[in-house]
């Protein structure tokens, strides 16, 4: 008899979820500007679809949505559809996206690391960054369309990591293009702070239930969270701004 290992099973268990459901249900709220596309565009969409190699693209192999704030804004809230891949073990990296349907907008990125990696971050670098304890265990972040055995081992790994995130592109203003500077955000850290009409919609149209993947979850161990992540909640805000200053001058010699 075949045996499998429960990476194996996990593998396997995802790739089938992937194949089943979890995605184009979410449409981008945004509407940009500009003419609709030739057919000659449309053309050498195509083409390149079927010729060019897009190996960076192909990694992109995990789905997680969530939702995120502004740091220093907890009013500004939003859901966020990560497609990941990971590095290694212990670093991973995730476009993020305002919807999961073909006309999805890229609104950012994170880098997401291990408690590991993270104790070896400068302070300041810390302020940056943010934990997942609560966002695992509420049951907020999921894994659309794998298995819940799958999702739930997937939680495991995630509950002690540490995102640092930025959003490019703020398409919950309602903004046709992305303009302004990017924006540090954070994650959720206890009950009472997200909007729950927002989660209660996510649930609707992943047909989930939050609650039930928070006592799914009560199971996994919670972590300490390491101190200098969520510096937001002891007043250390940190915000990207624009400066308009002339830069030193620079000598020839």
């Amino acid at each position: 008899m075949t045996s499998f290992s429960s990476q194996s099973i996990f593998i396997a268990l995802t790739l089938l979820g992937m194949l089943s459901c979890g995605g184009k249900n979410t449409s981008s709220n945004v509407q940009s500007p500009g003419s609709e596309k030739t057919a000659k565009t449309k053309t050498l969409e195509a083409g390149a679809d079927v010729l060019q190699n897009k190996a960076p693209l192909n990694k992109l192999n995990m789905y997680l949505d969530g939702f995120h704030f502004y740091n220093g804004h907890m009013d500004g809230q939003m859901e966020a559809h990560h497609y990941c891949s990971d590095i290694n073990e212990d670093l991973t990296q995730c476009i993020i996206y305002d919807g999961n349907g073909a006309n999805a907008k890229i609104m950012g990125i994170e880098y997401i690391v291990s408690e590991k990696l993270f104790k070896t971050l400068p302070a300041e670098e810390k302020k940056l960054w943010h934990s997942h304890v609560h966002e695992v265990k509420s049951g907020q972040l999921i894994a659309p369309g794998i298995p819940q055995v799958a999702e739930h081992e997937l939680m495991e790994k995630l509950v002690s990591t540490y995102g640092k995130t930025f959003h490019t592109w703020h398409t919950d203003r309602e903004l046709t293009l992305p303009v302004g500077h990017p924006m540090i955000m954070m994650g959720f850290t206890k009950d009472g702070q997200i909007d729950t009409s927002m989660v209660a919609d996510r649930d609707k149209r992943f047909d989930v239930s939050t609650a039930k993947n928070r006592e799914n979850r009560a199971d996994i161990p919670a972590p300490t969270i390491l101190p200098g992540a969520n510096a937001w909640q002891q007043g250390e805000v940190r915000q990207l701004q624009v400066v308009n200053e002339a830069g030193p001058a620079h000598t020839h010699k």
